[in-house]
């Protein structure tokens, strides 16, 4: 089993512990790796029918087994449960709660108490390169993603399996079954155009022309995406705005390349999807990976009006960075003119090209790096 890097955090922290993620991303398995007194999961419909029955089930079995580690799993399925952990905390401050959840929209729609002061915020995605080292292989990842399941099953034909799966059960049990939208077809119209907008910048209302539905509907269903933390949108980097026009719509990309695949129902890294790939693995592997290693981390975009472009600015240990993304490590000096710009002009304090490839080099003031020693010139 591969040793996610947060888990060190948990195990060593004080306080109870809340970690957000997707499915399947491996928060259960995280957890069960510690050894728990109590283990309560909502994903079960008879657990969670006694609990969301009576107020007073986990009192009660706190009192009768006289727990010190409590594991409660999928914790958005019912959030008002929250406050009764926040009252046990305050009254019996040896009880350590292990609590892990996929929607943040969930919790703040069921007015869940976060337990302010109280217990430590965590973020879980799919692998990182910093985990795997000698066993990223980015053919891989470009492929089927980073799901710990799906990565790191050694039959391509069940992962490919698990990931078809894994996109029907989102529609079924996060959107439908949630009752996050009210007509389900809109919002399988919106994803598909979603899924064919990756990487580009999205005008909300062409995006709406083309899924047939309201403009007034697309940021709502970008924002579902978010909160149960499918996708995200990357916005114009606001410290250079005054000193470029720069283009206002969003990008967008989802949490993990097998996922995007699997909505696209392709599997290959061909030549017409690469670049593509390439941008939604890097964009994914920088937001996890400041995820596992506790680091405030803000990811832009950046495109003049005129053209100049740069695919990743990042906010990162107070540091404005440029990244650019090539599929290959073939390439001049003018295809990153405005990244050399931007240091030369002091703009942003460094500049990398990340590729897929393995040649390292230095083009002027920037390097370029293969992804994974890329990360780790990043300290991540």
């Amino acid at each position: 089993m591969t040793h996610r890097i947060i888990k060190d955090e948990i195990v060593k922290s004080a306080k109870s512990v809340l970690i957000l993620g997707p499915r399947q991303v491996g928060k259960s398995t995280l957890i069960s790796e510690i050894k728990v007194d109590l283990k309560i999961n909502l994903a079960d419909e008879f657990e969670f029918l006694k609990f969301s029955s009576d107020p007073n089930e986990l009192k009660n079995l706190i009192s009768l087994n006289k727990p010190q580690k409590i594991f409660v799993d999928e914790i958005q399925r019912i959030p008002s449960l929250l406050n009764t952990i926040q009252y046990l905390i305050d009254e019996n401050k040896k009880l350590k709660f292990y609590l892990t959840g996929s929607s943040a929209r969930k919790l703040r729609r069921g007015n869940a108490n976060l337990l302010p002061g109280r217990i430590f915020n965590f973020q879980l995605g799919p692998l990182i390169a910093s985990e795997l080292n000698s066993d990223f292989n980015i053919k891989k990842a470009l492929s089927v993603g980073l799901l710990p399941e799906v990565y790191l099953n050694k039959v391509s034909s069940q992962s490919i399996q698990l990931l078809k799966s894994y996109t029907a059960l989102y529609l079924k049990e996060e959107i439908k079954a949630e009752a996050l939208v009210r007509n389900l077809e809109s919002f399988a119209r919106f994803l598909t155009e979603v899924v064919q907008s990756v990487s580009q910048f999205v005008d909300f209302t062409k995006l709406a022309q083309k899924a047939k539905i309201s403009r007034h509907a697309v940021p709502r269903y970008f924002e579902i995406l978010e909160d149960t933390m499918i996708g995200y949108r990357v916005h114009p980097c606001p410290a250079l705005m005054d000193d470029y026009d720069l283009i206002k719509h969003p990008r967008f990309y989802f949490f993990d390349t097998g996922v995007y695949n699997a909505l696209q129902g392709n599997f290959e890294p061909s030549l017409d999807r690469i670049g593509v790939l390439a941008e939604q693995l890097v964009f994914n592997q920088l937001m996890h990976s400041a995820w596992a290693y506790s680091e405030d981390i803000q990811i832009n975009t950046f495109r003049t009006r005129s053209g100049q472009e740069v695919d990743f600015i990042i906010k990162l240990k107070n540091k404005l960075i440029g990244i650019e993304v090539k599929s290959s490590d073939h390439f001049s000096s003018s295809e990153i003119e405005t990244l050399i710009s931007l240091k030369n002009k002091k703009l942003i304090q460094q500049g990398f090209v990340f590729h897929t490839k393995t040649k390292e080099e230095k083009i002027g003031p920037i390097w370029s790096l293969p992804l994974q020693k890329g990360l780790k010139e990043l300290g991540l």
